[in-house]
């Protein structure tokens, strides 16, 4: 069997910087290279980052990105690595009008593959995801090829990202090519459990193609998505041979006994309506040689490890493609700042997190302490501005009383943080949960100020689970736990009011997350909800405070999604809206 050194670049890239993309393809080609690979692979739209959304809609971004392509096939071979085939994903446009009757020329979610100087092969997306956070109708129309190329005599089919999660297409294609190995290239965005989903459905392709499947999956954060790395190699068995670590940087490379590629190419049969594309770019294999690199495979994290590194990752990547230096968080002693700046600080460092303490006349003494406590035990920057001042003020001026004397204290603490941000140029966190945001339960213009939500598609109960969790890797570690144990274990309050309790208002967030992960993740109505054992008057209550809270939602900021179904790009409903569960 021929051997074949395959090195899988699971990389990082930044939406709309084809410059640094571009030279990220040729460091990571380089060390590639150094280490003997045969075949270099990068993630989907490598060059132009993604999702690119209406970014794809601008021509000139379009030929931006094309020509990029053409100049880093001539710079990977003015670097010495012209004869290092090198795939990576761009964004392209169709040469024909396609079937769907859009005109020549439309955008198109493409991949190349890079060769002595040239654009060896360019092939588009077939299957077109249009789903969740996903809007590639919008943008793209797909490919209508099975793309081959023959590689030190080794047929190697290739697809990108789709073409795998639906059947049909590119999979039962690789096998009437009688290829090798099926190579994908993927930017699939996470979500909890996705890893196990991912694995059952790569080792499922792998024994449709019949032969040895590499999954190369995107790793970093863009906006609202996390991407979390987790490439995967599996046999044709479905056996896996190399799997890499989640929510890191890293290449993988890898060698693979395979298949002799026929001595007929396939080109021009056609299968599942995809017309075999073949190039040859090398036919001899190449001379047998001792496997340094058989593959490891990198167990996956746990359950809480693997959702606080989504929340890590997507804060640090947001930070730091948007060019902001530090972050900025109300500290008002309670879970949900605590647990902010816990992720802040392991984000971007506790010497860039500063925290402010604005305490009222109904602050505790306690959570006072407490946000001084997490200053202490994380070493973040901390200040006390206190509001009553303020407060007072207004008081004087408006004579509020009741709900809006209380959001008033919540929408001067928003005003001091924007103040400070505008002042020193931080950026400030807002600290809402899901729970929070799902029922309303937050103060536009208060606490809800703030560029990004860390914690936005975090219930409350998970809240709790992820502090716990931090605090006891810290103590294994031998490390100061970052949250305060009081911060864990008092019941939650906004503290607006005297003896003020969240209880007062919800109920307890067990039973609340769970009526809500029924409504808002699984999207089952009233009557599917109560059959699953919850009380029906509390459930036509949650549901109609979630409903009439959909403004509030959308005039929150950004936040990492971390569930099938988050508030943003996943769940769009109308503001205006009489539609009422029960009713």
């Amino acid at each position: 069997m021929p051997q074949l050194r395959l090195a899988l670049n699971q990389i990082d890239s930044r939406v709309g910087d084809i410059a640094g993309n571009a030279e990220s393809v040729v460091r990571w080609s380089r060390h590639a290279a150094g280490q003997g690979a045969h075949l270099v692979a990068f993630p989907e739209m490598m060059l132009t980052g993604y999702p690119v959304e209406d970014l794809a809609l601008r021509s000139s971004f379009v030929e931006a990105s094309r020509t990029a392509l053409v100049a880093l096939a001539k710079r990977l071979a003015a670097e010495g690595l012209g004869e290092l085939p090198v795939v990576v994903g761009y964004l392209g446009r169709s040469a024909d009008a396609p079937r769907s009757g859009q005109p020549a020329g439309a955008p198109q979610n493409c991949a190349a593959v890079l060769y002595g100087g040239e654009v060896a092969l360019r092939f588009a997306k077939h299957h077109l995801p249009n789903y969740g956070v996903f809007d590639e109708f919008r943008y793209f129309v797909p490919g209508d090829t099975m793309p081959v190329v023959r590689v030190r005599g080794v047929d190697v089919a290739l697809a990108i990202c789709e073409d795998l999660w639906q059947d049909g297409g590119r999979v039962p294609a690789a096998r009437t090519a009688g290829a090798g190995l099926l190579l994908s290239v993927n930017a699939s965005p996470y979500e909890r459990d996705k890893d196990d989903t991912r694995l059952e459905l790569v080792r499922k392709r792998a024994q449709e193609a019949g032969c040895t499947l590499a999954y190369l999956a995107m790793v970093g954060g863009q906006d609202e998505l996390v991407f979390d790395g987790d490439s995967i190699v599996v046999s044709e068995r479905g056996d896996v041979i190399a799997r890499a670590p989640q929510f890191a940087e890293t290449c993988v490379i890898l060698d693979l006994d395979l298949p002799a590629a026929a001595e007929e190419t396939p080109s021009g049969r056609v299968q599942d309506g995809l017309e075999i594309r073949h190039v040859t770019l090398s036919e001899e294999p190449v001379e047998p040689y001792e496997a340094a690199f058989p593959g490891v495979e990198v167990e996956p994290l746990d359950y809480d490890a693997e959702v606080y590194g989504a929340l890590v990752t997507g804060l640090r990547a947001y930070v730091e493609k948007n060019g902001f230096r530090s972050v900025l968080i109300g500290l008002s002693g309670g879970i949900d700042s605590a647990l902010v700046a816990a992720i802040a600080c392991d984000a971007i460092g506790a010497a860039d997190v500063y925290g402010v303490s604005m305490p009222s006349r109904y602050s505790s003494e306690h959570s006072r302490g407490d946000a001084a406590e997490l200053a202490r035990r994380t070493g973040l920057n901390l200040r006390t501005v206190p509001i009553a001042p303020m407060f007072d003020a207004y008081m004087e001026s408006l004579g509020l009383t009741g709900l809006a004397e209380e959001n008033l204290q919540s929408r001067l603490r928003g005003v001091t943080l924007m103040a400070i941000s505008n002042q020193e140029g931080h950026i400030v966190l807002a600290p809402g949960n899901k729970s929070e945001l799902a029922v309303g339960y937050s103060t536009l213009y208060g606490d809800s100020v703030g560029a990004y939500g860390p914690i936005k598609d975090v219930y409350k109960t998970t809240v709790f689970r992820l502090a716990r969790w931090r605090n006891a890797v810290a103590a294994e570690r031998g490390e100061t736990p970052p949250i305060p144990e009081n911060s864990i274990s008092k019941p939650p309050s906004a503290e607006l009011r005297p003896g003020q309790v969240d209880t007062d208002s919800l109920p307890d967030y067990d039973v609340l997350d769970r009526i809500l992960e029924l409504y808002v993740d699984r999207d089952q109505g009233r009557e599917e909800i109560v059959a699953a054992g919850f009380d029906p008057k509390l459930v036509t209550r949650i549901l109609k405070l979630t409903d009439t809270a959909e403004y509030k939602r959308r005039q929150y900021p950004p936040g990492t999604k971390i569930s099938a179904k988050g508030f943003g790009k996943d769940r769009r409903l109308p503001i205006t809206n009489a539609w009422r569960e029960g009713e």
